[in-house]
């Protein structure tokens, strides 16, 4: 909103200076027949942005009549920050430069001079200055333009970097929870089918064979959801086993970092609770390497009346960091991973200049793990 009124304030300037000279000039060289020419130059630079060779056109009689120069120059400069034409504007440069120079040189050659040659030099580079100036802000607002475009771009890879990291993260949960839930309704399905065996009401054996087939219906689509799921992955990566506790030393050990580990988890934990704590210190680790170069790390598991607390604690980086980029979609995939067991994820710099990852699970969660 504020660039309109400076726009018409500059507009109403250069209006104001050209009309101030070419009055100027018709008084000194007491011709008032030069307003007319004046007077066509100062309406070509009302119409200059919407016809601007024209209207560089129609100022030049005011140069050769009576001299009047700012409003050529004004109309030069738009010509020059419209057009890359450079043959167009070398030309209109040459044109305005002969105006320039014509009123004050007389071109018989028994009388040129030294100063007839300076008026030339002189007039050529008041001709050339509008011209370098407009392509120079040409140039300026052509590259503010592929800058914004390579903002935008940069924005956009950005979102579908990250859509398609979170749409990969959500499906590699649903796989687990897959086993999770297939896990428990294939107990059920057992269970049921005890029951249909051992019981002799009629009821009871109708009920839980209701039950056991909607188990098995319940555990034929959760295979067919996974399978869709599994086909837009590679199968190198999407059938491999799933990670548990006892890979953490191995862990650890490839990280190529001083990583200790201390404490450990209870036994008997889920596999989804234990998919987490790996994931949680994998993704820990990963970002020491990467942003914390020459830290070592400390891994804590530990275990309360309330909660499993597992705590990845790295010192200060020992040499230079290389800045690698990072959207922290990891540590999204993570708190949605704490969040589907009810717990909490928390990240943060340590006052010595390290930093801190803590994930805590309910025992509630934990413990309904046991079945």
């Amino acid at each position: 909103m504020s660039s309109r009124p400076s726009s018409r304030f500059v507009d109403a300037a250069v209006l104001a200076v050209a009309v101030a000279e070419g009055v100027l000039t018709t008084v000194a060289e007491n011709d008032p027949y030069g307003l007319v020419t004046i007077a066509i130059a100062v309406l070509a630079l009302l119409v200059r942005e919407r016809w601007p060779l024209p209207a560089f056109l129609a100022t030049l009689p005011a140069v050769l009549f009576p001299g009047t120069i700012v409003p050529a120059i004004v109309a030069l400069y738009v010509v020059s920050s419209r057009y890359r034409d450079w043959w167009l504007l070398a030309g209109c440069g040459l044109l305005a430069a002969a105006c320039f120079v014509f009123p004050t040189t007389d071109f018989a050659p028994s009388i040129w001079d030294s100063y007839t040659l300076l008026g030339v030099i002189y007039f050529t580079m008041t001709a050339l200055a509008p011209i370098l100036l407009g392509q120079f802000l040409q140039s300026q607002r052509e590259l503010a333009l592929r800058l914004e475009e390579v903002k935008q771009a940069r924005e956009h890879e950005r979102r579908l970097d990250a859509e398609a990291i979170l749409a990969r993260e959500r499906n590699q949960l649903a796989r687990e929870m897959h086993d999770v839930v297939s896990h428990q309704v294939s107990l059920i399905a057992v269970q049921a089918t005890a029951l249909m065996v051992s019981t002799t009401d009629p009821d009871a054996k109708q009920a839980a064979g209701n039950v056991r087939q909607l188990s098995v219906n319940t555990l034929d689509e959760l295979r067919h959801m996974v399978n869709l799921l599994r086909a837009s992955g590679t199968p190198a990566t999407e059938l491999t086993p799933q990670p548990t506790l006892t890979d953490l030393e191995r862990l650890i050990g490839n990280s190529a970092i001083d990583a200790q580990l201390v404490g450990a988890a209870p036994e008997g934990l889920e596999p989804p609770v234990q998919r987490a704590i790996y994931r949680t210190i994998q993704e820990a680790l990963t970002n020491v390497r990467k942003h914390a170069p020459g830290a070592s790390a400390t891994i804590e598991i530990s275990q309360d009346d309330t909660d499993l607390t597992v705590t990845v604690t790295n010192t200060r980086p020992t040499r230079p960091n290389l800045a690698l980029p990072s959207a922290q979609h990891g540590l999204v995939g993570l708190q949605e991973r704490a969040a589907l067991l009810g717990g909490k994820l928390h990240t943060g710099p340590m006052p010595d200049g390290g930093f801190q990852l803590r994930l805590r699970l309910p025992i509630s969660t934990v413990g309904t793990a046991h079945g």
